[in-house]
C-alpha cells in the first residue's frame, strides 16, 4: 500500500496536494491500495474541520483512497511498541528537564556546534528505572541512536548516508504519553505494510530516524523512499503560508480546475511526453525517475495557461454548466472569452454580464434603447452580416454609434471578443440577452 499522510492543521499545500497525488498514481500503477493517515497526534496544533476539508479535496481531485484512519487511535499500539524497546535496552527513559536541555542546545550554540543528546540518562540501571515508573517524576522515552551509519537509495535523490551522530537519541514518546512524529509514523508504515514512502524532500533527515526505529522493531520488510524537490515561489524562497498560491483551497476559490492543477503540479520538474494531460493519462507514463533532484519554481503564469487550455478541451455543454448552462452553444459562446480570461473566476462576470439586466441610464443609453426594440421585433437571422445589415438600416445607426451600444446590449461590456464571433452562439437568446 501506498499512503498520504497530512496533517489538520492548516489549509493543504500544493507540496502535500503534489505528494497525494503521485502517492495515487504509484499506487494505480501497481495495482496496489491508497491510503489516507490523517497524522492527529498533535492536539495542540490540530484545527477542528482541517481533516474533513482534506478529504473534501481529495474527493474534489479525484483521488479516491481504499483506507483511510486516524493516527490517535493507534495511541495504545505505539505506547506498547515504545515500551517494548525500553525492555529490549534499545531505548531508555531520559528525565532531562527542559532547562538542562536547553543549557545543552546553548552550550552547543556557543561553541559552533550541532546540538546533540548528551546521552546522560542513557545508562541507567534497571532498578533507577522502576524507581523512575514508580514516582512521578516525569520523563520521555529516547531511543539509542544507531552504532553504524543508516544508509538508503532514495528513488529521486540517489544514495543518501547518515552518522550515527545526525539521527541521535531522539524522543519517541514525550512526557504526556504521546508518540513523537517520527515514532508514529514509523510504526503506523509498519502496521500497514507501506511499500514507498512518497513525500516532501523536508522529511529527508526523518527518514533515517524511521529506519532506525523499524529495525529496532525488527521490521523486516523493504520499504522504498522518495523525497520531492521543494517548490519555489518567485523570490527563490519554499513556498509557505504566506503565499496566497501554496494553498490549494486558494487556488480552487481562484477558479482553477483540479484538472489543471495536477496537470501543472506533475510538470512542476518532470519529463513528459505532453504538456496538456489528465490524471488518467498521467497514470500510464509517470516515472519517479524522471523527477528532477533540483527544486521547481512556481509559475502563475504557466498555471493560468494550463487552466486555459483544459478550458478549452472540456465537452462544450459540460463547460456551459459551469455557469448555470445546458446549452453546448453557450458552452461554444464561454469559451470566446478565454481569450482573456484565464480562471472560472474571471469569466464568470463576463458570462453574467451577457445575462443580466443591461443599464439602459449611461452614455449609449438611447441607442441601447433603440436597438433593443428594433432587435425584439426583427426576424431571425442565421449569420451576424444579416443581423448587422438589417439592424442597421433599421435604426439609421452606423459605425460607432452602432456597434459600441450593439456591443454593450449585447454583452455588457464595452469590450470583448468579436460580435461576429459571438452571435452564431447567441441569436437563439437575443430576447433574453437585451431586456
Amino acid at each position: 500500500m501506498l499512503r498520504f499522510a497530512p496533517s489538520p492543521t492548516g489549509d493543504m499545500h500544493i507540496g502535500n496536494l503534489r505528494v497525494a497525488i503521485i502517492n495515487y498514481i504509484i499506487a494505480m500503477q501497481k495495482k496496489s491500495h491508497f491510503g489516507v493517515r490523517i497524522e492527529d497526534t498533535d492536539k495542540e496544533r490540530n484545527i477542528e474541520g482541517k481533516d474533513g476539508e482534506i478529504l473534501q479535496i481529495l474527493e474534489k481531485f479525484s483521488l479516491p483512497y481504499n483506507q483511510l484512519f486516524y493516527q490517535s487511535k493507534n495511541l495504545h499500539m505505539h505506547q506498547n511498541l515504545a515500551i517494548k524497546l525500553v525492555q529490549e535496552e534499545k531505548a531508555f527513559l531520559c528525565t532531562c528537564t527542559p532547562d538542562e536541555l536547553e543549557a545543552d542546545r546553548q552550550k552547543a550554540k556557543d561553541d559552533a556546534k550541532a546540538y546533540r543528546y548528551s546521552g546522560k540518562c542513557s545508562k541507567k540501571t534497571p532498578q533507577e528505572i522502576a524507581d523512575i515508573r514508580n514516582s512521578n517524576i516525569p520523563f520521555v522515552i529516547r531511543i539509542h541512536k544507531p552504532k553504524e551509519s543508516i544508509e538508503f537509495e532514495d528513488l529521486i535523490k540517489g544514495r543518501l548516508s547518515f552518522a550515527p551522530n545526525e539521527v541521535d537519541s531522539f524522543v519517541i514518546l514525550r512526557a504526556n504519553g504521546t508518540p513523537t512524529y517520527n515514532f508514529a509514523c514509523a510504526c503506523d508504515d509498519m502496521l500497514t505494510n507501506i511499500e514507498i514512502v512518497i513525500r516532501g524532500e523536508d522529511h529527508i533527515s526523518n527518514t533515517p530516524k524511521q529506519i532506525h526505529i523499524k529495525n529496532l522493531l525488527g521490521y523486516e520488510q523493504e520499504v522504498r523512499y522518495a523525497h520531492l524537490p521543494i517548490i519555489l515561489n518567485n523570490e527563490n524562497k519554499k513556498m509557505s503560508k504566506r503565499d496566497d498560491a501554496s494553498s490549494v483551497k486558494w487556488l480552487l476559490e481562484q477558479g482553477f480546475l483540479p484538472d489543471a492543477i495536477i496537470n501543472y503540479l506533475l510538470l512542476l520538474g518532470n519529463k513528459t511526453p505532453s504538456e496538456i494531460f489528465t490524471l488518467p493519462e498521467a497514470i500510464e507514463w509517470f516515472d519517479l525517475n524522471n523527477i528532477s533532484k533540483s527544486p521547481a519554481r512556481f509559475d502563475m503564469d504557466k498555471l493560468r495557461f494550463i487552466n486555459r487550455e483544459h478550458f478549452k478541451r472540456m465537452d462544450d455543454k459540460k463547460f456551459s454548466t459551469l455557469f448555470g448552462f445546458s446549452d453546448a452553444q453557450l458552452g461554444k459562446l464561454c469559451k470566446l472569452y478565454l481569450e482573456e480570461a484565464s480562471t472560472l473566476s474571471e469569466l464568470e462576470p463576463k458570462i453574467k454580464a451577457i445575462f443580466s439586466p443591461k443599464d439602459f441610464s449611461g452614455q449609449w443609453g438611447e441607442s441601447m434603447k433603440i436597438l433593443a426594440q428594433t432587435i425584439a421585433d426583427a426576424p431571425f437571422f442565421e449569420t451576424f452580416d444579416d443581423f448587422k445589415s438589417y439592424i442597421a438600416n433599421a435604426t439609421k445607426l452606423k459605425g460607432k454609434e452602432l456597434f459600441k451600444p450593439l456591443r454593450i446590449l449585447l454583452t455588457g461590456a464595452e469590450h470583448g471578443p468579436e460580435l461576429s464571433d459571438i452571435y452564431p452562439y447567441l441569436k437563439s437568446y437575443l430576447l433574453e440577452v437585451i431586456s
